[in-house]
């Protein structure tokens, strides 16, 4: 049988749910408070509804209903109930009452009033069952397509973070400068970093700060003392977790305007404050030069990843602030952070 399928978990508990359901409905229709005895004729009459019902649950329903093909399942299913009930008048009840209910035909409404209560509540129950897997087959799929693209922008950020340094480093191989060795160490670190510290979804906060560190101290050997850099960390010694590259994104981008629009004067300010509640307040500031375009300071693919994934992964939890004034670039992060 090459397309057999193997009785899955899922298909177990469902198997394990009809049963059930099956006892449970058999126990109501049998049901009489002046005779609890269970007669033959009440098993055939059920096992009739019950079969109608499994041929609707695993044949109807997902061969027509599930396809959208109403029509065919409405003329199906008014078939099979014409069988059914077919089934009961000419023969159940002629094996049990042959001079009582087998001689006469009560009429089609009747024999509907008897029938398909049973009938409804076995499928109905089983739509359901239906209902509840797709919809958790549908929010399996969600995080799935959420972690695919959580994966892929973080993929976008690495390429474009070794793009910009590895050409400052040709650049600085060419001139021979002494702080090419320095340059390789800094860029070495912080690779490592998102080679294997960045693949989960969150990261301590305080590999993350390391990581924030390692790169301001690549990016000020660019400087070569045309500016100012300062860093400052507070209350960060909390078990607290944060998205991986969220903060250094946001730096990337200061130290790539600084230093592409301006020659002197460079100013980059980097704050990180952690309060006890665990909310994190970044702030980053750069000065840049208003002669340059600056229509692109708030573009770029790493700028633009680096919101969708706050989107994605802090839903209602962060507050970002991005302006521009008299030369000055401003980023404003306030973030709750996970707890770790």
């Amino acid at each position: 049988m090459r397309n057999a399928k193997p009785i899955t978990r899922l298909g177990i508990w469902e198997l394990l749910f009809q049963l059930v359901l099956l006892a449970m409905v058999f126990i109501f229709y049998c049901f009489d408070y002046r005779d609890s005895s269970i007669e033959e004729y009440e098993i055939a009459f059920f096992l009739n509804y019950a079969v109608a019902a499994t041929l609707i649950n695993y044949l109807l329903l997902p061969r027509f209903l599930y396809q959208k093909r109403y029509l065919h399942f409405t003329i199906y299913v008014v078939l099979l109930i014409g069988i059914v009930i077919f089934i009961e008048e000419a023969v159940i009840e002629n094996i049990y009452f042959p001079t009582t209910r087998g001689a006469n035909f009560p009429g089609l409404f009747y024999n509907l009033a008897s029938a398909m209560p049973t009938i409804t509540i076995l499928a109905g129950f089983k739509f359901a069952w239906d209902a509840l897997t797709t919809q958790r087959e549908v929010e399996r799929l969600k995080r799935a397509v959420i972690e695919s693209e959580l994966q892929f922008l973080k993929s976008q950020i690495n390429p474009h973070f070794l793009f910009n340094n590895l050409n400052n480093l040709y650049a600085y191989a060419l001139e021979q400068s002494p702080n090419t060795p320095q340059i390789i160490l800094e860029l070495s670190a912080v690779l490592r970093y998102m080679l294997y510290e960045c693949q989960e979804k969150y990261v301590p906060l305080h590999k993350e700060i390391t990581q924030l560190e390692n790169f301001v101290n690549l990016s000020r050997l660019q400087f070569e003392e045309r500016g100012t850099v300062t860093f400052s960390a507070q209350g960060t010694q909390g078990h607290y977790q944060i998205a991986p590259l969220i903060l250094t994104v946001f730096v990337e981008n200061a130290f790539k305007h600084s230093l592409s629009s301006q020659t002197e004067g460079i100013m980059v300010s980097i704050s990180l404050t952690v309060s006890e509640q665990g909310t994190l307040q970044f702030v980053c500031t750069n000065k840049y030069s208003e002669e340059t375009n600056t229509r692109d300071l708030s573009r770029g693919i790493g700028l633009s990843n680096v919101k969708k994934r706050l989107d994605m992964l802090y839903p209602n939890a962060y507050e970002l602030d991005i302006s521009t004034h008299q030369g000055t670039y401003r980023v404003a992060l306030r973030l709750q952070l996970q707890s770790g």
